[in-house]
């Protein structure tokens, strides 16, 4: 399977990642996230865009798996110790995860369910920051905190384990969750929530704001299945709500056009409201591969370090 995986992402160049249905069948959450991150560091490195901000911040003892381009042979002849160069957006920092594990995340139309997408998307993003020598932690919530591993360097084990354990369950509200987090998050640092946001846009920044105000910086991916965006149904049928369970009977070719403005609207309006409050927001496509979502966390954090 790791060699079917590096041999796909090969064929593209080295800048897009496999399919997630293709990713569905990597069992192992590590393995996944280290083929996918490793897939996105190569086609960084043949395109470009060379990554974070090049303002130099301070040295660093050589560890092993450092990239040798980043000793400071210099410094070896003086000191005769291997040391490396850490840039601005290099430097340390506490990122955090907030994952919706809400009902309505089991949703999916393909092979691949909104909980699936957004778990390989945590798993991505966390290895990927714990190979910045970040302290990554994580959240799982629904109506409230699920599961929470604090930032550390030292329990990328931990996450994955909790990731590859989560499960979509009870109803969901972001406004309690993420209140907690803003008094647990003392220190800050990045913040990544990904929802499908199934909620008003008042409600959805009302709960986020307060980790704004605490100076973290937010990034949002939103999730969604393809059925959600583009309504492909054609036949009469009755949809159930996944969170309150209730069931509705629907003629599809009669709500089609409602349902898109609808959606439309919705997105449109969280995106508004996000900018507007200098949060970054991706909307994803859960049938599209990762590499928008980890090229568009790499620019939130070389444009948030810059700032700093």
């Amino acid at each position: 399977m790791m060699a079917r995986a590096r041999a796909q992402a090969s064929a593209r160049g080295g800048t897009q990642f496999l399919d997630p249905a293709v990713l569905a069948r990597i069992s192992n959450l590590e393995l996944l996230s280290r083929t996918v991150v490793d897939g996105f560091l190569t086609g960084l490195h043949r395109s470009p865009y060379l990554g974070f901000s090049t303002d130099f911040a301070e040295h660093r003892q050589y560890m092993p798996g450092d990239d040798v381009r980043l000793i400071d042979w210099k410094l070896f002849a003086r000191s005769d110790r291997h040391y490396i160069k850490l840039f601005e957006a290099e430097t340390n920092t506490n990122f955090m995860v907030l994952l919706d594990v809400s009902a309505s995340m089991s949703y999916g139309s393909h092979e691949v369910t909104k909980l699936d997408y957004a778990r390989y998307l945590a798993a991505c993003l966390t290895f990927f920051s714990h190979r910045q020598r970040d302290r990554v932690g994580l959240v799982t919530f629904d109506q409230e905190i699920v599961k929470y591993v604090p930032p550390s360097m030292k329990r990328m084990d931990t996450i994955l384990h909790v990731l590859d354990q989560a499960e979509a369950g009870r109803a969901g509200s972001l406004k309690e969750p993420a209140m907690q987090m803003a008094e647990l998050l003392g220190r800050k640092g990045i913040v990544v929530v990904i929802s499908d946001f199934y909620e008003d846009p008042d409600t959805v920044l009302a709960a986020i704001a307060p980790l704004r105000g605490r100076g973290h910086d937010v990034i949002v991916f939103h999730v969604m299945d393809p059925a959600e965006l583009g309504f492909p149904f054609d036949q009469p049928s009755g949809f159930e709500d996944l969170e309150t369970g209730e069931q509705i009977p629907v003629i599809p070719n009669r709500l089609k056009d409602d349902y898109i403005r609808l959606v439309k609207n919705h997105l449109a309006e969280l995106e508004r409201r996000f900018t507007d409050n200098r949060i970054d927001y991706t909307l994803l496509d859960t049938s599209k591969p990762l590499d928008l979502a980890l090229f568009q966390y790499l620019l939130a954090r070389e444009h948030s370090s810059r700032k700093r």
